[in-house]
């Protein structure tokens, strides 16, 4: 039985097909999608919500990328959450909501088409429901053409949150006090405010494919439309600000300037996107790096995910003839 199920499976099926397009370079101009979820493990705050991204390709020369995304709620912002369940009432700052917004352009310095190959399931039109999950798919290998995108990237980057300024005190092993020279209290927990403006210059390697085959007999149409890119950043901000901690009862309020605490200008950050040239479809995105922000806590991983995502081309002129 063994070996007539070995030369069963090991049998190939010739199958024939007809292509329908292969055009790497007539991709839809914009795309827009809501992502429901992203998680971000961010030692300045971990934080869990939703989020907006859109993308806009323009002549095959540019792409121009915007994204904000912010937390569900204050349970999942976890910082602030852990700042308003503090029992020291006397801190008077009132700890941020996180939020984070970016926006910027890649240019296009080297475009170029290259032979590919693709491996596609099969699916026979044949099989419903059930049936179809309870067989193995069978797989074609369809050669086609794939566009290498090398880019130069240029944006900004914003975000604000709260933040544990205690471990930061302590790793950075300073003691703050107060505009008259006082130390603050020992023992008491602080919760602070940062605001981080930067910029982000670096590159990116995109794959872009854009193809679909009929196979012969009873299979259904294949396609291949997957735009996914790799990127390096440099992130720049020499802005990086941490709220003045006010501190007492009113009527007696201190004043601890949030400049004694020392905050990074340089990071770096990489990661990759994927998304397909479909009218509704999804897509992914995935990051990793150090942020500018207190000293000592920017490392941060990110993961999201985008459905539905919408895409056009923007084209809506209708051809006209006289009679």
């Amino acid at each position: 039985m063994l070996l007539f199920g070995t030369a069963v499976f090991s049998q190939k099926t010739t199958v024939t097909y007809e292509e329908l397009y292969d055009a790497p370079y007539d991709i839809n101009k914009l795309f827009v999608g809501f992502q429901p979820i992203y998680g971000e493990t961010f030692v300045t705050n971990v934080n869990l919500g939703f989020g907006l991204e859109a993308t806009y390709f323009m002549n095959n020369k540019l792409d121009f990328r915007a994204h904000f995304r912010m937390p569900y709620y204050q349970g999942t912002d976890f910082e602030r959450n852990v700042a308003r369940q503090n029992e020291n009432n006397l801190i008077v700052n009132a700890p941020f909501n996180f939020m984070y917004v970016e926006a910027g352009a890649t240019y296009h310095i080297i475009d170029i088409e290259k032979d590919s190959k693709s491996k596609l399931p099969l699916y026979s039109k044949n099989y419903k429901g059930s049936k179809w999950a309870s067989r193995v798919p069978q797989k074609m290998e369809v050669p086609n053409t794939k566009r290498e995108v090398v880019g130069i990237r240029l944006g900004g980057i914003f975000f604000k949150s709260a933040t544990d300024l205690v471990r930061a005190t302590e790793k950075q092993n300073i003691t703050l006090v107060d505009t008259e020279g006082g130390s603050f209290p020992a023992n008491t927990h602080i919760y602070g405010n940062v605001t981080s403006p930067s910029i982000y210059i670096g590159g990116s390697l995109s794959w872009i494919k854009n193809f679909a085959a009929k196979p012969d007999k009873t299979f259904a149409v294949v396609t291949d439309d997957h735009i996914f890119t790799s990127f390096v950043d440099l992130l720049i901000s020499p802005f990086v600000t941490v709220e003045d901690i006010r501190y007492g009862p009113v009527g007696n309020v201190q004043v601890f300037k949030g400049d004694q605490i020392k905050t990074s200008f340089l990071g770096f950050r990489m990661g990759v996107d994927g998304k397909f040239n479909r009218e509704f479809s999804w897509a992914y995105g995935a990051e990793w790096g150090y942020r500018p922000t207190v000293q000592g806590r920017g490392f941060y991983s990110m993961i999201k995910v985008s459905f539905p995502v919408y895409s056009t081309n923007l084209d809506y002129s209708v051809e006209a003839f006289g009679r």
